[in-house]
């Protein structure tokens, strides 16, 4: 089917002017429709959902209907009450002629609109201590938007995904191979990797056990919380949204806490090579950390502060973890340019671990002062 047909199968006021691919997502097809008429300008967002990412796309959609939904009271009423510094937005999704959420062609697969956000932009590296603070105030009000939900009411789109425990599991099951092993044996930087997983095992457990004793409450979590997720509004450099809501799930907000920081305060990247310039940014985490509190901290409990620090150092480890076991596994999972390249994500992440437990007292005091 065309898409300029597709597309206006969905309630969309005025006439379609201008249909484009858009962004560098890697997962949906995405492109940008712009329609006109007399009065007003409207550009929304077409997309497909990816199959073989998101198996069961329904879900996705369902999922999406909820958090929207739910989060545009949660706005409406805030606006109301006039308890905000700026204008919060969230994307709505457009639903069609018929009144369904999403559209299947003849090849099965979904299509849906949703609205754009306009006057933002979001950038694909942090800009530095006032950037990081307004994605740290975007990520804490997403989670307070949130907070509330019942996780109850979320299917997993993704099962397994931030379950350290798991990941360490099917490293455990690939060291079982003779090519595992054969890569191990030959590579004195991959034998020093397996030793840094070995002193940390119960890292990996950290946050899991708290949750299992009943110290942390599951919520529900963005799930990307990378900077190009998070929209600054062009005219006041203020956060004013958090997009890509496919992944939100239920679980800790701690996942989506050290993930962000993992990202915005690791200014060299996951693929550069020289480790000395591999270096966990306090600046940027103070100023992340404050946005973030002044927006989550209404509904943070004692413990579940006492675990953000546990969560900045868990993250890098547990990304470095997947790749590591990507690489003794022949690179299945994640994409790569060259055989080593894994490899070499690993070390950057492990070493951004290492950079973060050198800070940890100093992380700490940061985190008590808020």
């Amino acid at each position: 089917m065309e898409l300029s047909i597709l597309i206006n199968k969905f309630n969309i006021k005025g006439r379609l002017v201008a249909l484009q691919p858009v962004g560098s997502g890697n997962i949906n097809d995405t492109y940008l429709a712009i329609y006109r008429n007399t009065f007003t300008e409207t550009q929304v967002i077409l997309q497909r959902v990816n199959r073989n990412v998101f198996p069961k796309p329904e879900v996705i959609m369902e999922n999406m209907h909820q958090v929207t939904k739910h989060c545009h009271e949660r706005l409406d009423a805030d606006a109301r009450a006039g308890n905000d510094d700026r204008v919060w937005q969230m994307p709505r999704i457009i639903r069609t002629k018929e009144g369904a959420d999403y559209i299947t062609d003849e090849n099965g697969d979904i299509w849906r609109v949703i609205t754009r956000i306009m006057s933002a932009h979001a950038f694909d590296v942090a800009q530095g201590p006032e950037h990081a603070m307004e994605c740290g105030a975007a990520l804490g009000h997403f989670h307070y938007l949130i907070s509330d939900m019942d996780p109850t009411a979320i299917q997993d789109p993704l099962p397994g995904f931030h379950i350290t425990s798991g990941y360490l599991t099917a490293y455990d099951r690939t060291l079982q191979k003779p090519e595992a092993r054969e890569l191990l044996g030959a590579s004195v930087e991959a034998k020093r990797l397996a030793k840094f997983i070995e002193e940390r095992r119960e890292l990996a457990l950290c946050l899991e056990k708290a949750e299992a004793a009943g110290e942390l409450k599951k919520r529900m979590f963005h799930g990307d919380p990378k900077v190009n997720n998070i929209m600054i509004d062009d005219v006041t450099g203020k956060g004013t949204a958090m997009i890509d809501l496919d992944t939100v799930s239920p679980g800790l907000v701690h996942m989506d806490f050290g993930d962000a920081l993992r990202s915005i305060c690791n200014p060299a990247g996951e693929e550069e090579s020289n480790l000395m310039k591999v270096v966990f940014d306090e600046d940027l985490a103070t100023a992340f950390c404050k946005g973030y509190m002044r927006e989550a901290g209404s509904f943070m409990t004692d413990a579940d502060r006492e675990y953000l620090y546990d969560s900045i150092r868990l993250l890098p480890f547990e990304l470095g973890l997947r790749f590591f076991q990507d690489y003794l596994n022949g690179n299945v999972y994640f994409k790569t340019k060259q055989p080593e390249q894994n490899l070499n994500r690993a070390r950057v992440q492990f070493r951004l671990c290492e950079s973060v437990e050198a800070r940890e007292r100093s992380i700490r005091a940061v985190l008590r002062r808020l």
